[in-house]
């Protein structure tokens, strides 16, 4: 009683208990019409993690992929190993080529294949 004479005291406005959703329909028919806008997916998959000496783990992950690979820590790899994976890892750019000079091609020879 006295919690109801504090309330109109103040003079507030009437609060609507009902959320502030603008679809009413929150079963499973709501996603019938279009699919579901997440970020996450609702559920856990299994995944099968491989470390970096190469051993293997099954456990769950939240995204639908098969395997998971740890980064491998470079400063611990001997020199030529490091360097070889460095040049797999960033490939040098295929050299140009020279280009075809007409110099040496006799014209008179194609001159049969000329459309008059």
């Amino acid at each position: 009683m006295a919690a109801s004479w504090v309330l109109s005291a103040l003079h507030l406005p009437p609060v609507s208990w009902l959320p502030l959703t603008a679809c009413v329909r929150s079963n499973s028919n709501r996603a019938a019409i279009g699919h579901l806008h997440r970020q996450l997916y609702g559920r856990r998959y299994p995944v099968l993690l491989v470390s970096t000496d190469g051993s293997t783990v099954r456990l769950r992950y939240s995204e639908p992929k098969r395997i998971l690979m740890l980064p491998l820590d470079s400063s611990t790899l001997p020199e030529a190993e490091r360097k070889a994976r460095l040049r797999r890892q960033f490939r040098s750019k295929p050299k140009a080529k020279e280009e075809e000079t007409f110099e040496g091609i006799d014209l008179d020879t194609y001159k049969k294949f000329w459309k008059k």
